[in-house]
């Protein structure tokens, strides 16, 4: 299993999970790892580009707690994580809610409409009133990055090590796509170690 992050109440808040991808649905997924199955809830661009069941997925995890209840949410891009954790500082959008509005309209053109000013675009999102479109103007507008940066996927099929070798890049210091597009530019041999697949990406971006 790969989880990380802080503990919360004692309990430890699971920031990214992978393991064998055992049911898959437009909203939900089952991840079995370590012989315990998650129940994630995702969303439908995400159930899109899953693998086929049986085989491993690797999800970014946004972990909700109440009082009565530990939700996990997944992505398999970081983008669509960060852009659901600014969703749900939106008062009135919830978890639930939020993961409906990143179904509902591309990642990249909800950011276009929100820095836009264009609530008629996002109240065509099932769930998305006026009030709810006009609060997610004013309380995002100037909080999110240019579009365009969002909606770049990432290869669904992405294995332990070249895992382990972009999130080693992105420590380091490099961004994102950058090392995603060197990474896929790499050798296609994939079944080589960590460590000389990291010196032909790092070289890739040094050049």
């Amino acid at each position: 299993m790969s989880t990380a992050g802080p503990r919360y109440n004692g309990a430890t808040m699971i920031a990214h999970l992978r393991g064998k991808l055992l049911a898959k649905h437009p909203n939900q997924v089952i991840v079995e790892t370590s012989g315990v199955g998650y129940d994630v809830t995702i969303t439908v661009p995400t159930f899109s580009d899953l693998p086929e069941t049986g085989t491993e997925v690797a999800l970014h995890i946004h972990t909700h707690v109440r009082e009565d209840a530990l939700a996990l949410y997944g992505f398999l891009r970081a983008s669509e994580k960060l852009l659901f954790e600014k969703l749900i500082t939106v008062s009135g959008i919830g978890p639930k809610l939020a993961i409906t509005i990143l179904s509902g309209m591309p990642a990249d053109e909800m950011v276009r409409s929100i820095r836009g000013n264009d609530v008629a675009r996002l109240t065509r999102i099932p769930g998305i009133g006026k009030k709810t479109a006009e609060r997610m103007v004013l309380e995002l507008r100037d909080k999110l990055p240019e579009s365009g940066t969002l909606a770049a996927p990432t290869t669904s099929a992405v294995t332990p090590i070249e895992e382990d070798v972009l999130s080693a890049l992105l420590n380091l210091g490099y961004q994102r796509a950058a090392a995603e597009k060197a990474l896929g530019a790499a050798s296609k041999n994939r079944a080589g170690s960590f460590d000389a697949l990291f010196r032909e990406v790092l070289a890739a971006l040094t050049k």
